[in-house]
Parts: C-alpha cells; structure tokens; sequence
C-alpha cells in the first residue's frame, strides 16, 4: 500500500498506462510475433512499470513485472520465441500484473499467485519446435483471477489526463503571446488618448478664434469627435477584459505546470546516506519547503544542481566523525536543503556545517590553472574568490574519485542556473560550513525587462537581476584600479559602458548633453556591476525568444524578444555581461602596459578562430567558455557534417573535434579535412573519451595533430596545444 497521496496519485496515473500500452502490445503481438519494434515497445513498457514499482518498494509488483520484461528482452534478442500459447499465458500473467497494481493502490490483501516462475515457464527456444512449449499448464489449469466487487452503481469517470510537456510549453508560450498581445494594446490604446487629446486642443483653439463653422461641416467635426471619443472609450473596455482574461489563462497554465519541491527533494536523502556511509562519515539531510510548488521544468533543471550541491557538501565539507570531534562539533554532520518562496521567485539554499571554502587552496588552483595572475587575484574580494569554484574545470581536490577531482559538478551548477534566469550566492566561514543559494524565477515563460538605450540601439536587463537604477553625472564616474566605478550608498561599484560591453560602433554613446548618464545597477550572485546607458525608457513584459541556429551562444545576448511597439530589442544576459565588464578591464589593463612598452604597437590584432565539433551540447559549452575566456573566436558544430559545412564558410585557425558523433563521426570529418589540399596545413585536435592506444592511433592516422582524452582532459593542455599548433 503506498501511504503518500501524491505518490499514489501519479503510481495510479501511471501504472495504468503501462498497463494499457502492455495489453494493447500484447494484443498485437499475437497477430504478429516478430515484429522488433513492437517487442521494443513492450520491453520498455515492462521495464518503466518495474522501476516505478521498486522506486516505490512494491516488491511483487516489481517481481512479476521484471518476469515480463525477461521474456521481452529474450525474445528482443532473439533467444525465445513467442508461441499462441505462450502469448496466453502471458495475457494470464498481465491479469495478474494487473491485479497486484490494484492491490497496491487500494491496500487489498494479496491473492494467491502461481508459485512457478513465469520466465522460465516461457522461455521458448527458437531451436525448439513449437509443440515442445506444450509442458506449460494451459491457461485453463491458472487459477483465475476473483474480480473485484463492484458497488452498486459506479459511473465512469476520468478523474486525470495526462498531457505531453511539450503541448503544455506551446500553451504557455501562446498564453505569453497573449500577454504581448495585451501590451500591444495598451499601446494603441495610448495612441487613441493622444489623438483624442489633440483633438480637444484642436477644436478649443478653433473655438477660440471663433473659426467654428456651422452647418454640415461643423456637425462632422462634432460627429467625428463623438465617434472617436466612442471608439477610445470602446478600446479601453476591451482592452481591460483582455488584460483580466490574459492574466487568468497565465495562472491557470502555470498551475497546471506546478509541481512540489518533495518531488525531487525525495531523492536526495539516501544519497546522502550512502556516500556518508561510503566515506566513513556520518551524516543526516534535513529537508525544508518540500511542499512549494514550482514550474515542472525548474525541477528538471534542478535536481543535477542540487545533486551535485549535496554530493560536494559530503566530499569536501562535512569532516570526518574524528575530525569532528576534535574541533568540538556532533560526530553527526548536517546538511540542510530548504526551499522559501520569495514573491515571484524561490529560493533553493543547500548548506552544511563542514569546514567551509578554503580561500588559499582556491587562490593557489586559480593560479595554477591560469586562470588569473597573482595581482588580479590579489584584488579579488572575498567573494569574488568563491565564485571561482564554479569556473569550468576548477577543483580543489588533489586527487580523482567517483564524487570529486574533475572540476564539472559545480560548472553544471552555474550553466543551469543562468539557463534558468537564475543567480547564486554564497555564504562561507572557516570551520563553521558553506552555504549556497540559488534564487530562480517561478515563472520562465516570460520575463519582464527595463528597457535601457545605448548606442543608439535598444536593449532589455530582467528586472530580476537589477538591484537598483540611478543617474550620475559623468564627472562622478570615477576610475578605481584602472576600472571604471560609481558610488552606490558610500561604496565604490566597479561599473562599464554598455556600448563598449557590446563592442558598438562609436557615435550615439555620450551622454546628453546634460552630461547626465542613465546608470543600472546589476546583481548576479555576490558581484554587482554599474551599468552605464545613455537612458532608461520603461519597464515591459515580454515572450523570451531563442537565437535559434546558427546563433546558439551569443556572449552578453541570452534571447530576443519583440515589444508591445512592435520593435525587436536583445535580450541581454547579466552574467555574461558581468564576466565581460572583468575581461574588459583585463584587457584594458594589458593593453595599457603593452602600448608604455611598444609604444609604436597599437593595432589590436584579431582574435584566432577556432571550430569546435561536439555532440554533447554541455561539453560543447564547457569547451566554448575555456576557449573564449583565452582570447579565441569559436564557432560550434554540433556534429560532423554540420562542422564541415561550417568550414567552408569562414576562415579558421584550428579545428578542436570529438569522435563519437551522429552522422560523421570525428576521424570521418578529419578525413575529409585532409582529403582537401587547402586544408592540409589546418590544426586538428581530437578531444575524446575514447583513451586506448589504439584510439590514439585511429585518430593520429586520420591526420589529426594531436588527441586529448575526456578522462584526463585538461584544459591547460588544450591550451597549450592550440598554441603551438597555430
């Protein structure tokens, strides 16, 4: 009997389906044996009802449902043979199946079951003639099955309907349509009262200049103003129903996407307990908010987050019980995951009562793996060193296990999270524990923005990232450190132009001629960033639009989204913009002590473009970070094909491809490279999974340069090999 409403809910939902699809597979299985698709198809049925049941602890549910899905797999595999008698007894044993799911969700005691053991009883091989299936009892000689008794009048009624996510996306996005539609309006509506305005000024001029004609004329102009007055006054109605009916339609659809929190919380505490146990620690996870109800896909996109959150807090934060001890805390270590609805956001928050950041061991991976000089990281806040720990690759574990050492857990953690319009923050004191929190949005369908103006082009900021918005005078911009800031409340914020962010063509970028700048200031975890533009104009919500191919990562553009003007504008990405307002200062800098040493050197020289080809679409962006955070211009491929026809398109320095792929695997595409004379002298690395010799050999022998294997992938090698290589 399964205790949980909600669990037994969807188990109902679902074990239905299952059941369905089984009776209908087995069904059609009679008329044709053989068919391979087919047998896929109830393979996998049986296969997603047996894990359901053991997820549940429904051990005879799981029991009989593994026996099915043995004689799929059998004969998916062409051991067995399916027989009309053997298909009968498998139409007994569904019943069966049918009968122990019954039990389980209204708590009946069990029925007696034959004792044999289905499988072996129909395992036919394809060697034996079908009448040597005959030792099977017939179908007869099963004990039949005592329906359930019926009440005296039950009506049939569907009490669920399952939908697909992806009908219930469409609904939502036409829903944030809708509320595109209604801003439209709003500004129609607007125009209306303009027109209606000037035309009282109109006529009162006229009025008063005694200009008024009599007559025909003057009627129409009176019969004319009535009738726009009356069509002002008949949009403004309409307009208010539509606002009222878009705003309903909005919380219905979401709702209907509302999930609680326990769903993925659930799946956390025996992790917790095994790896604690795996590592000799002790350890309990305490779990907070788990009845907060989210948007289906924010669990999805989550629970590897918090996953790898949990699993890190176990590795590097909660000490041994001895260790404990000696610093006079409970052998017993904590781990807290809670979820706190803040207005039109929650907030996920995985803490522990570890040792917390070491500061010196980030600073010495940090420059280890160069990703900053000893000044710069020197110059880092507190805070800004932390946010190390989530830079692609970084680890400060000196050696590799199953849990830790490989440095992508909490690089994971940031890309789902800015995917998610989210932030994170994070608290931490020596000895006393870590504290993460991801602050992500309810509702992802649309967001809403500021609409901000910079060279002469403009631009929407989510109004979730923005702590707050002023206007400077350009003599309060200040430099700090060769950096740009502003004073926010008496403290220095380190702060950019927009337009030179986005590498806008100079021309509209300066100030009015008030000398008076709009400036936005941007919170993205613990960083915050002055936004310099040249004015604000209003705030609007708005349907979020992919790039879309080719343009799958575009720096400091996360979307597209069109206004209830009808004009386009860029969706900008505030991480993203955060990042590149630190290397502009970089560079900035670099530049400077460049041009005091070769002052007869000025022209910056372009960046080398490099192709990238990887299936995975994580990798892929890992790979694409590293490669742009060191100065080169990368164009993605996401297979072979698509990679060498991007390579006729453009000119490229070098071509960083992995091998197992659809379509043209990478030892393919290098073949094809090389079988063109222009492209013989053109670098290729291989970066791959595959790490046997014989692997290397393949790839060297395909005319690859060099080969770099995922499992002892580093990115300072990859560097360095593009480096000699170009």
């Amino acid at each position: 009997m399964i205790d949980d409403p909600d669990l037994l809910r969807l188990f109902k939902a679902e074990s239905e389906e299952h059941l369905a699809r089984l009776d209908d597979g087995l069904l059609r299985l009679e008329k044709t044996p053989t068919d391979a698709p087919l047998l896929e198809e109830v393979f996998r049925e049986s296969h997603s009802l047996k894990g359901a049941a053991r997820m549940l602890g429904l051990v005879r549910i799981e029991t009989a449902a593994h026996e099915l899905e043995s004689i799929f797999n059998a004969a998916r595999k062409g051991e067995t043979a399916f027989t009309p008698q053997s298909i009968e007894h498998m139409n007994a044993a569904l019943v069966d199946l049918r009968q122990r799911v019954q039990e389980a969700l209204t708590g009946a005691p069990p029925q007696p079951t034959p004792s044999a053991p289905m499988a072996e009883a129909l395992f036919v091989p394809f060697i034996s003639p079908p009448v040597a299936a005959s030792p099977l009892p017939s179908a007869k000689a099963m004990p039949p099955t005592a329906p359930a008794a019926p009440s005296a009048v039950e009506s049939f009624r569907i009490e669920t309907v399952r939908v697909e996510t992806r009908k219930l996306d469409d609904l939502l996005t036409q829903a944030g349509e809708l509320s595109v539609i209604q801003g439209r309006a709003r500004h129609r509506l607007a125009l209306m009262d303009a027109l209606l305005e000037q035309w009282v000024v109109l006529e009162r001029a006229r009025r008063k200049r005694g200009t008024v004609r009599f007559g025909i004329e003057g009627e129409a102009a009176q019969r004319f103003g009535g009738q726009l007055k009356q069509a002002r006054d008949a949009l403004f109605d309409d307009s208010a129903r539509l606002e009222s009916t878009v705003s309903l339609l909005e919380d219905q659809v979401r709702n209907i996407r509302l999930l609680p929190l326990s769903t993925v919380f659930a799946l956390f505490p025996r992790t917790v307990r095994d790896l604690a146990k795996e590592q000799g620690k002790e350890a309990e996870l305490v779990l907070e908010g788990g009845d907060i109800t989210v948007d289906k896909r924010i669990l999805e996109e989550m629970k590897d987050p918090l996953m790898h959150l949990i699993r890190n807090a176990i590795d590097h934060g909660i000490e041994s019980p001895a260790e404990r001890e000696r610093l006079g805390k409970p052998r017993n270590g904590t781990v807290r995951l809670r979820a706190v609805r803040e207005n039109a956001s929650v907030m996920l928050e995985v803490s522990d009562d570890g040792g917390g950041l070491d500061s010196a061991a980030i600073r010495q991976t940090a420059k280890k793996r160069g990703l900053h000089d000893e000044a710069a990281l020197a110059a880092m806040t507190p805070a800004q060193l932390q946010q190390l720990i989530f830079m692609p690759g970084f680890s400060t574990s000196t050696y590799v296990t199953e849990v830790s050492g490989r440095g992508v857990g909490l690089d994971v953690v940031r890309v789902n999270v800015e995917r998610m319009k989210g932030n994170i923050r994070l608290n931490s004191a020596a000895a006393q524990g870590l504290t993460v929190q991801l602050h992500l949005p309810l509702s992802l369908a649309t967001t809403r923005l500021l609409l901000a103006s910079a060279g002469g082009q403009l631009f929407g900021l989510p109004v979730e990232f923005i702590h707050t918005s002023m206007r400077v005078r350009e003599a309060d911009v200040f430099t700090l450190e060769r950096r740009l800031a502003v004073l926010l409340d008496g403290q220095p914020v380190i702060a950019a132009r927009l337009a030179d962010l986005l590498e806008l063509p100079s021309g509209n970028r300066d100030s009015t001629a008030s000398g008076i700048l709009a400036c936005v200031v941007l919170q993205s975890g613990d960083e915050r960033l002055g936004l310099l533009v040249d004015d604000l104009l209003s705030e609007e919500e708005v349907v979020p639009k992919p790039l879309g191919a080719p343009l799958q990562r575009v720096r400091n553009v996360s979307a597209l989204a069109m206004l209830g003007s009808g004009d386009i504008c860029a969706v900008l990405n505030p991480a993203d913009l955060l990042r590149s307002a630190h290397k502009t200062s970089a560079e900035s800098g670099m530049r400077s002590a460049d041009a005091i040493a070769h002052p007869a050197i000025g022209i910056p020289h372009a960046k080398p473009a490099v192709l990238l080809v990887e299936d995975s679409a994580l990798i892929r962006a890992m790979e694409k970070r590293i490669l742009e955070d060191n100065g080169y211009e990368v164009v993605a491929a996401v297979d072979g094909v698509d990679g060498l026809n991007l390579l006729g398109s453009r000119t490229f320095a070098a071509v960083v491809s992995d091998i197992m792929m659809p379509n043209m695997t990478g030892l393919d595409l290098t073949a094809h490279i090389r079988a063109e004379p222009r492209y013989k002298e053109l670098p290729i690395i291989l970066v791959t999974s595959l790490a046997s010799d014989e692997d290397k050999r393949r790839g060297l022998n395909a005319g690859a340069n060099a080969y770099i294997p995922k499992p002892s992938f580093d990115q300072r090698v990859l560097l360095d090999t593009l480096q000699r290589l170009i």
